[in-house]
């Protein structure tokens, strides 16, 4: 059983150090988005999918890890976390110890990226809708003012030098 508690140890550390590679790249990412270069934003999209199919391959090994050691503990069950392998480990108190210590580095790693998703989601939607307001922009720069033309009771007829209106859209 030591050897797979080691094993699911370093599995969970190398989550975290997956995490802090997100992490890291964030601050590339958010200039990539404000200063418009897609290049690299593309290129980051390729590393950060490569990180997350890295994630699941450790997330699936974890998972078999701790089924395995609650196998040799006696255990069968399905819904094996963490916080339970932790609770029954009470008669090992270095082995728990050092669960609880990766699990709060695992837990705050993935804290920091999850806000920092949310804040580059934001700044994503910020920047569509800047895009959105140049296009209606341009489409209205267009649009030329209705024409003194008349009908027969002497009303304007309301036609348009442009062929394009403006979307009004908010």
């Amino acid at each position: 059983m030591a050897s797979l508690m080691e094993e699911l140890l370093l599995t969970m550390d190398g989550e975290t150090e997956q995490y802090e590679k997100l992490i890291s790249l964030n601050d590339e990412k958010k200039d990539s988005i404000i200063y418009k270069k897609l290049d690299v934003l593309e290129a980051i999209t390729v590393q950060e999918q490569a990180i997350a199919d890295a994630l699941l391959e450790l997330e699936k090994k974890r998972q078999g890890l701790m089924q395995s050691i609650a196998a040799v503990m006696g255990y069968e069950n399905d819904q094996i976390t963490v916080s339970w392998m932790i609770d029954n480990l009470a008669g090992q108190p270095v082995e728990q110890k050092k669960l609880i210590t990766a699990r709060g580095k695992l837990r705050e790693a993935a804290d920091n990226a999850q806000i920092l998703n949310f804040q580059t989601q934001n700044l994503l939607r910020q920047a569509i809708e800047m895009v959105e307001f140049d296009i209606t922009l341009l489409k209205s720069v267009k649009q030329a003012p209705q024409t003194s033309n008349y009908g027969k009771n002497a009303e304007t007829t309301g036609d348009l030098l442009g062929n394009r209106g403006f979307d009004a859209k908010q």
